[in-house]
C-alpha cells in the first residue's frame, strides 16, 4: 500500500522557477529591456554562453513567462523542489491538487 501525502499536477505552463519568473516579469513590468534581462540572466548562472543569453532575453523580452511555481536548482544535477506547490493556499491556473499535504496525517 502506497500512502500519498501530496500529490498535485502542474501544467508544464507552470514548471519553470519561481524566483527567475518572477524576476523576469519585474524587470518586465518595470520596462526593462534585453540588456537588463541579459544581465538578469547572467547573475543566475543560467548555463549558456554571452550569445545564447542574449537571444533569450530578446525571446523572453517578446514572450514575457507565466510564473512557474517550482524551486529549481542548477547545481550541476538541476534538482527540483516542490515545498511551494505543496504549501500553495490559493488556487493558482495550471495546479490543481489531488491530495493535500496535511502534517496531522503523519505518523
Amino acid at each position: 500500500m502506497i500512502d500519498f501525502l501530496s500529490c498535485t499536477y502542474i501544467d508544464s505552463s507552470r514548471t519553470a522557477d519561481y524566483q527567475t519568473t518572477i524576476g523576469l516579469r519585474n524587470i518586465i513590468d518595470n520596462k526593462g529591456n534585453a540588456d537588463d534581462i541579459y544581465a538578469f540572466l547572467a547573475d543566475r548562472n543560467i548555463p549558456a554562453d554571452e550569445v545564447t543569453l542574449y537571444q533569450m532575453a530578446q525571446d523572453i523580452l517578446r514572450n514575457p513567462p507565466t510564473i512557474g511555481y517550482l524551486t529549481i536548482s542548477n547545481a550541476l544535477q538541476w534538482r527540483l523542489q516542490y515545498g511551494r506547490i505543496v504549501s500553495l493556499e490559493e488556487n493558482v491556473s495550471g495546479i490543481t491538487c489531488i491530495v493535500k499535504y496535511d502534517s496531522k496525517r503523519l505518523y
